[in-house]
């Protein structure tokens, strides 16, 4: 099938959102764990309750976001690089079709308090969207990046690996924490009118420009 995010007739409303990061306190809010911090923000805005799962290989959560939707919360415990079974459990398990799934996770070609909507695409590099679009066999389902600059822009000293691995400064801490209530917003936007309504609304939004 051939037909174009545009075209797509279907509205895309997300049954499963997942955060990507790796599990222990030495990658606790790094910059590679924002999407588990996502996961996060929306379980305390929908007041859904997270525990660990050993046969979903994960902490998750089920319950209601916003419209009354229900929604299905995990963040993977496999470490990124095996994200994909994790997911592929949840949606075996739930029956989910793979377009009902959103993916939140970090992006270094976006600046801070910038937030990216897609419906489908490429893993981009990220190993966890990697393992995801392997165990989903497919492209075409929707996610969310959020920004967090690359190295070179941030720290010139850093290479990649150092600064993914990384904290935020208090000042970036400040604008990631106005990021994530924009998330939770976006997401919320996406159960009620579907993910392409959302991506015209949020994708052009600026934090750290509207700051200066």
């Amino acid at each position: 099938m051939t037909v174009s995010d545009e075209a797509r007739p279907v509205l895309v409303i997300p049954q499963l959102i997942v955060g990507l990061g790796n599990p222990g306190a030495k990658y606790d809010r790094t910059r590679h764990n924002i999407g588990f911090e996502a996961v996060d923000a929306l379980a305390r805005a929908w007041q859904i309750p997270l525990t660990e799962n050993r046969k979903f290989q994960g902490i998750v959560g089920e319950g209601f976001g916003a419209g009354r939707a229900k929604v299905r919360l995990l963040k993977p415990l496999t470490y990124m690089n095996l994200s994909g079974r994790a997911i592929r459990s949840v949606v075996d398990w739930y029956k989910l079709p793979p377009e009902s799934v959103l993916v939140i996770y970090d992006e270094m070609d976006l600046p801070i308090g910038r937030i990216r909507l897609r419906l489908s695409g490429s893993a981009g590099g990220h190993n966890g969207m990697k393992s995801a679009i392997a165990h989903l066999g497919t492209q075409a389902f929707p996610r969310l990046r959020i920004g967090i600059g690359r190295a070179k822009d941030v720290h010139p000293d850093k290479d990649a690996v150092s600064h993914v691995l990384g904290r935020f400064s208090e000042k970036e801490a400040q604008t990631m924490a106005e990021v994530l209530q924009l998330v939770v917003e976006a997401v919320e936007y996406s159960l009620k009118h579907g993910v392409e309504k959302a991506m015209s609304l949020y994708n052009s939004r600026n934090l750290v420009q509207t700051q200066d």
